[in-house]
């Protein structure tokens, strides 16, 4: 198999928009909290405000010659873009920089999550998160239902931190040291 892995500029974002109504519909079928909050979870509601609110961006994807596979975005953001109407994602007071990384969307179409293809994507984004000496917490979010996920990012270096929405979303923190240290 040969897969092209393409980093996305913030201004061509939607050539993710098929895969992120994708991994939307995925997380719903996954789901058994609220599973109705996903009614209204797309491409425009989801990923277009994350890289609008994002103080940087780093999405890359993934192809087998000219079909879409699979995509992850990640970002750099001010601690309080995490609590909104929606949510509060985290305890602000216990970032004590001003900015986080987030691992926020991460989507393999069903075929293709036996190659390797999850690890280098969160490597090539934990190695991009990294480079910003102002960020040292990182946070993923892992719809309820979606337990590959989970151990995906455990097996990483996460720990779960705390659940949200009655636990519709679970947490998962780490920080740059144990990245590091794990890498």
């Amino acid at each position: 198999m040969n897969f092209q892995y393409e980093i996305i500029p913030d201004d061509q974002i939607d050539v993710c928009k098929d895969l992120c109504n994708e991994l939307m519909a995925y997380q719903k079928s996954l789901s058994y909290i609220k599973r109705e909050l996903f009614d209204t979870m797309n491409f425009e509601t989801r990923l277009l405000p994350s890289v609008k609110n994002a103080s940087s961006n780093y999405t890359i994807l993934v192809k087998e010659n000219d079909q879409k596979i699979g995509y992850v975005y990640s970002n750099v953001s001010p601690k309080e873009v995490y609590s909104n109407d929606f949510a509060t994602f985290f305890d602000l007071s216990s970032v004590h920089n001003k900015t986080v990384g987030c691992l926020s969307q991460f989507y393999i179409k069903e075929g293709y999550r036996q190659y390797g293809i999850g690890s280098k994507l969160f490597d090539m984004s934990m190695q991009w998160l990294m480079k910003f000496d102002d960020v040292d917490d990182y946070f993923i979010y892992v719809s309820n239902g979606n337990n590959q996920a989970l151990e995906f990012y455990k097996r990483k270096g996460f720990t779960i931190s705390h659940e949200i929405l009655d636990g519709f979303i679970t947490v998962l923190r780490s920080n740059k040291h144990s990245i590091l240290m794990k890498g």
